[in-house]
């Protein structure tokens, strides 16, 4: 994996973790959607040695079931794949949603034990009708800070988070880059046995 990419995920691991860290008293809508369950993540970690084999697996489970309904994965995945997605059958698309999915929770996981008590600012939130934009800075203990971007839109009438953008790295344009030379100079097949070679 690219080192533009390892910092990337670094950063969202940390980013999306703590979102709810510092927050207005007059946030939107947006924010207050993932508030509640990104405060039970943070709490989960704080409370977690993830040293312990056992115990990590099962914060990666519960995290699992707090913060990964935020996301709307089946966008993320259609705009990673950029123009491709068209040119593939809907039982095609069914499938490359799935190993995305996986992609992202598997990277997340291994990555986990990198919270290490960060901060996190908020620094302003934008809605346009359906789409709506949060903005925050990633506070670490050297003092070091990171901006992260979450793009959000709704799916049921709740909002969920179809991008992340950490240090102005777009985290669906960093997989797109990676997946289009994959399709292009071999096939989606080969694509999609790459990232399952991945999560296995």
């Amino acid at each position: 994996m690219q080192t533009q990419m390892k910092i990337l995920l670094r950063l969202l691991l940390v980013a999306f973790l703590l979102l709810g860290g510092a927050l207005p008293l007059r946030a939107g809508a947006p924010t207050e959607e993932i508030r509640t369950a990104i405060d039970q993540g943070v709490k989960i970690l704080k409370n977690a040695d993830l040293a312990n084999s056992k115990q990590k697996a099962q914060v990666i489970n519960q995290l699992r079931e707090i913060v990964f309904p935020l996301f709307d994965f089946a966008e993320m995945a259609k705009r990673s794949l950029g123009s491709h997605w068209r040119r593939i059958s809907p039982a095609q698309q069914k499938e490359f949603v799935t190993v995305f999915t996986e992609l992202l929770e598997t990277t997340y996981a291994d990555k986990i034990d990198l919270y290490e008590g960060q901060q996190v600012d908020y620094i302003g939130e934008t809605i346009d009708q359906g789409y709506a934009e949060v903005n925050t800075r990633v506070i670490g203990k050297n003092g070091q800070s990171y901006s992260v971007d979450y793009k959000l839109h709704t799916v049921g009438g709740k909002w969920r988070i179809y991008d992340v953008v950490a240090e102005n790295i777009s985290l669906v344009n960093n997989y797109r880059s990676q997946f289009n030379r994959v399709v292009v100079n071999s096939s989606f097949e080969e694509l999609i046995k790459k990232i399952k070679q991945i999560t296995k």
